[in-house]
């Protein structure tokens, strides 16, 4: 009976330990009040793109944003309105 009791303890002391919560901190310290234009040197960078060049930034999130506007994707691909209406 002992013996029982030493390893239900055992097994609940084991158990228990199991159920803690580790700290959920970042690896990194991140700079938020920075400008996104002073960015991260990052492999996923833009090839044209230049850190720390507020013009060249904003053109690089123009070019984006247009390459995710739908009306110019598929206005690039499909025919004309006026050439389908005067057949």
């Amino acid at each position: 009976m002992t013996i029982r009791c030493v390893i239900a303890m055992t097994l609940f002391a084991l158990a228990a330990a199991g159920c803690g919560e580790k700290p959920q901190t970042g690896a990194t310290a991140r700079k938020s009040d920075a400008k996104p234009w002073e960015g991260a040197t990052s492999p996923y960078a833009a090839p044209d793109w230049k850190g720390g060049d507020e013009t060249a930034w904003e053109a690089q999130m123009r070019l984006r944003a247009q390459g995710q506007n739908e009306y110019s994707r598929i206005a690039a691909t499909a025919p004309s309105a006026a050439a389908s209406k005067s057949q």
